[in-house]
């Protein structure tokens, strides 16, 4: 297909780096005031600080505020951190938390009006028009991934299929007679369904050109085997409920990188041991400073996510910074025997064994006799189970010298049949640790 760019905003997207520090510090400084002067959790953080409103006068004092991070979310559920009287949230989000309560973010109508600015700009990236048909099968709800894309969608004036996640066969049946043209959801359920409508022999009937992607970590292996499948083009989009949603960056055309929209969203790349800053190229963790969001503005929110950052022009013409695939989490990698493991890791290494095995796995960390142990539970083709034995050994064997290889530390595989490993619609779940570290 020929990607057209019609929505293309060039005035937002292609500032010279002067006109968009520029404006990142007018910005800036005006919603420093606000939180110090609107939200009380600010005030005495600055205070502690010894800083007053006064003393940013721009983008580059950035480095004098505090941090926030998703504890002093969940210390202020769920309303603690307004800066705006309660009658002018128009909507809240939430995603789950490890202590049973949401991580929950408030918006204003300008705020979700900023949303649905900021996913348009992105379905733009992947060549999207108001002329598209949108299959959404993330979560609608509290959750942000169906709200955010259908925001989007209506700002662009395409069509939305509000499907949610959930019912396969019906989410097949109504791609084919709609005749969407492309998809939204996680990565893990993209494959899942362009497995299943293989399995269905309904590609061939499909529309489908792209698939806007997101909500989990995942890597060029998986997206090339999802094409080739669906025989489309896939984009990574990023947001988070704590700064937007989806619609916080995403990958143009060219792939080489997330394009963030830091006219709204001021990114810093740190070093998470020093909280010093990273070299364009280095990476660190990714911390946003919301410059703009109304309902609940966050300075320096320490997000976990773990990339690189490239300030140079696009081939596609902006000059938004564009951030790498995620190399993971700072809570999701881990330590085991002393090296540092991410799933991701895991699965490129899986991927790049082309067809011998399916990108369906699970890591399990165990602890025995004071020692760490790594399990990687593999699904292969049923064949190697009806062959014989030293044929699945010798899988098994070939599986862990090429995740020994690619992680540092010996592996113990344990090879299991198709469709034995749950798959999931929303977010795919990695990793068991069973230490209790």
């Amino acid at each position: 297909m020929e990607w057209t760019e019609r929505y293309f905003d060039k005035e937002k997207e292609c500032m010279s780096r002067d006109e968009m520090t520029a404006l990142q510090s007018e910005r800036l400084v005006k919603q420093v005031a606000n939180v110090y002067n609107n939200v009380a959790f600010y005030n005495k953080k600055m205070k502690e600080l010894g800083i007053e409103p006064g003393d940013i006068k721009g983008i580059e004092d950035i480095n004098k505020l505090p941090f926030t991070t998703k504890e002093d979310l969940r210390d202020n559920y769920p309303f603690g951190l307004l800066a705006v009287p309660k009658s002018k949230v128009a909507r809240v989000q939430g995603s789950s938390g490890t202590t049973g309560k949401l991580t929950l973010a408030s918006y204003t109508q300008a705020d979700t009006e900023l949303w649905g600015e900021c996913v348009a700009r992105c379905m733009t990236m992947a060549g999207l028009t108001d002329e598209d048909i949108i299959h959404t099968c993330y979560g609608y709800g509290l959750f942000t991934g169906g709200l955010g894309i259908d925001f989007g969608a209506r700002k662009l004036g395409a069509m939305v299929i509000p499907m949610s996640s959930g019912n396969t066969q019906r989410q097949m049946m109504c791609m084919e007679d709609f005749a969407a043209t492309a998809i939204a959801c996680t990565p893990s359920y993209a494959l899942y369904l362009a497995e299943s409508l293989r399995d269905a022999g309904l590609v061939d009937k499909l529309k489908i050109k792209a698939g806007i992607l997101g909500a989990e970590p995942w890597t060029v292996e998986m997206r090339e085997q999802i094409e080739s499948i669906l025989g489309i083009k896939c984009f990574d989009i990023y947001g988070l409920c704590e700064i937007l949603g989806p619609g916080v960056a995403m990958e143009c055309v060219h792939h080489k990188g997330l394009h963030i929209h830091e006219d709204y969203f001021y990114p810093e790349i740190l070093n998470p041991a020093t909280n010093e800053a990273c070299a364009d190229g280095e990476t660190g963790e990714l911390v946003f400073t919301t410059l703009t969001k109304e309902a609940m503005p966050l300075i320096r929110y320490r997000t976990k996510d773990l990339t690189s950052i490239d300030h140079s022009v696009c081939d596609c013409g902006r000059t938004l910074p564009r951030i790498s695939k995620f190399k993971g989490r700072t809570d999701d990698m881990k330590v085991i025997r002393g090296v540092n493991v991410f799933p991701t890791q895991v699965e490129a290494a899986l991927l790049s064994m082309g067809g011998e095995v399916a990108p369906h796995y699970m890591m399990i960390v165990d602890r025995e006799n004071n020692m760490d142990k790594l399990t990687v539970m593999v699904e292969v083709d049923e064949r190697y189970f009806s062959d014989e034995i030293r044929e699945l050994e010798g899988l098994k064997n070939k599986i862990a010298g090429v995740l020994k290889q690619a992680l540092g530390i010996a592996v113990h595989v344990k090879l299991v049949e198709p469709k034995t490993i749950a798959r999931s619609e929303g977010k795919a779940k990695r990793v068991i640790d069973n230490r209790n570290l």
